[in-house]
């Protein structure tokens, strides 16, 4: 057994910890619900449209209403989705805050056990709380970007080591495996359910081998959390890959189809690179760059200097550490400190070479004050002189923090509401869509009889040559019934010239225009097919 301690903070925690960390999760529960529901892009487009599809068997029987999310994983969307069409608006959003709050318990666990203070428990709790109140966890919170959902898994497996730290690098064969693999498969889910998640599953492999200890317990942890790490992954990530190879030929689909070739698109990755650095000084540079200005790196308005602030703590602090001019009483303790640091440090590298994108990072946000206390905790500084940088950098910190909370509408139900014209006959009829608008969330209020095609956005176009197209000309040639248009408001010379190349026409004059209960205008329109020569 690893040896005993009588450190307090391997005690269970005390009533007035619980009741904190439970008082946490009701505030950003309420938060949320006094927010409002989401009205994003996202949601819009895919993530009210994608369970729903799931779950009605709709896969096959629409294409591309959400353009390449439409092929996305649904499992993540599916608990919200249930919740919010089978209780009150109120209690759906205030689910989805409590599990977006609950983040609070890992970031505290991980600098309750790390920290090396007196009053550690006041401490953790002032961390795990800066922790939340970034500028884009703010934003996020309530949204069903689910960034900041998943970080409940990867810091829950993160917390695990850090709290497990002694037994995983000095106890029981048997106990290092299952602690190890539970904190494995805890992270796996999380790529699982969303792939851009795959950065953190590596930094956590990296970090498994800054525990310490001896061959067979590093190779005891590698091996434990590889295989319950791939457990997870495959949890919830199998079944969808498999059903998406059957039906495409790309289990991926339609990312990476320069390697998997799927008929159905292109050749060509599909995947966003507009952020990606792409020289030596501009990845070097790059927290500074978004620091400065968010749209280097996200499409989300947001104004934080954690990661920043972090990255650079964590690069000074390890640099003079290497030159053994650290700290003789370190804050943190120095084992915990280095697996942090690695952890954050391979993540941030591999996210910046594939994504680059800030809101994949959320977690680094949710992170970064413990990041930067334990950097300032490493300097070779007296412990009055690293309290005070530490109350000047996070005062700074909150100071300059902007949060841009996305458009937001009232708790009125049903969650989603359409005004959309009756047609005179639903199960004879099939509606085009057209456009880069986000209209997902209208089908699940269509007749469910309506397939929907999306001949003309994103992912597809009429002239563009795929399988995808040739099969939905193919089916909008040989369909019998009525057929109608359905574009945003602001896009119908857009809808116009699409329709167009499948030999349709609008007919003008019975265009109906219907609003949401969320955002957005839009027209449905009947078409008409184009006189033969």
């Amino acid at each position: 057994m690893p040896p005993s301690s009588d450190d307090p903070r391997d005690l269970p925690l005390a009533p007035r910890e619980w009741l904190f960390l439970g008082l946490a999760i009701v505030f950003w529960s309420a938060f949320v619900v006094y927010l409002g529901k989401d009205t994003s892009w996202d949601f819009r487009n895919y993530h009210w449209y994608i369970p729903y599809a799931f779950l009605h068997h709709r896969l096959a029987f629409d294409v591309v209403v959400a353009h390449q999310a439409s092929y996305y994983n649904p499992l993540i969307d599916i608990p919200f989705y249930e919740l919010a069409t089978h209780t009150p608006v109120w209690f759906a959003l205030a689910a989805l805050g409590a599990v977006q709050g609950a983040n609070v318990v890992p970031l505290y666990l991980i600098a309750r056990q790390s920290l090396r203070i007196d009053e550690h428990h006041l401490g953790a709790a002032a961390l795990a709380l800066l922790g939340q109140t970034g500028g884009l966890t703010l934003g996020l919170l309530g949204s069903h970007y689910y960034d900041n959902v998943m970080s409940l898994f990867i810091l829950g497996g993160l917390a695990i080591l850090i709290v497990k730290m002694r037994t995983l690098r000095e106890g029981p064969l048997l106990h290092v495996a299952l602690w190890t693999a539970l904190a494995g498969f805890i992270v796996g889910m999380a790529p699982g359910l969303k792939l851009p998640e795959a950065p953190f599953a590596v930094g956590f492999g990296v970090a498994l081998l800054f525990i310490g200890g001896d061959w067979k317990r590093q190779a005891t942890r590698l091996a434990a959390g590889a295989i319950a790490g791939l457990a997870g992954f495959a949890l919830f990530s199998a079944y969808w890959m498999l059903k998406m190879q059957h039906l495409t030929g790309n289990p991926l689909f339609p990312y990476f189809n320069q390697y998997f070739h799927s008929s159905l698109a292109l050749p060509r990755a599909y995947r966003d690179l507009r952020f990606v650095p792409t020289h030596f000084w501009r990845e070097v540079f790059f927290p500074y760059l978004f620091t400065e200005d968010w749209s280097v790196a996200d499409d989300l308005p947001f104004r934080d200097i954690r990661v920043m602030l972090a990255y650079t703590g964590v690069i000074v602090a390890t640099l003079l550490a290497i030159f053994r001019r650290r700290s003789k009483d370190p804050l943190f303790a120095p084992g915990a400190v280095w697996v942090l640091f690695a952890f954050a440090a391979v993540s941030y590298f591999i996210w910046l070479k594939i994504f680059a994108i800030y809101r994949y990072i959320t977690l680094l946000e949710m992170l970064a004050p413990i990041l930067i206390a334990a950097a300032v905790g490493l300097l070779p500084l007296p412990r009055r002189a690293q309290l005070l940088t530490l109350a000047a950098t996070f005062f700074v910190a909150l100071l300059l923090t902007r949060p841009d909370f996305l458009d937001r509408a009232p708790l009125e139900e049903p969650y989603v509401g359409v005004a959309l014209p009756k047609l005179a006959h639903p199960a004879h009829s099939m509606v085009l869509m057209t456009g880069n608008s986000p209209m997902g969330f209208i089908v699940p209020e269509m007749p469910p009889q309506i397939p929907v095609l999306r001949i003309d956005g994103w992912m597809v176009q009429p002239k563009d040559g795929t399988r995808l197209t040739a099969d939905m000309r193919a089916r909008v040639s040989a369909f019998k019934g009525d057929l109608y248009l359905m574009a945003d408001s602001f896009d119908m010379t857009r809808a116009h010239d699409a329709v167009a190349d499948y030999d349709l026409m609008i007919d003008w004059p019975k265009c109906t225009l219907f609003d949401t209960n969320l955002a957005g205008e839009y027209e449905l329109c009947p078409l008409t097919r184009k006189p033969g020569p």
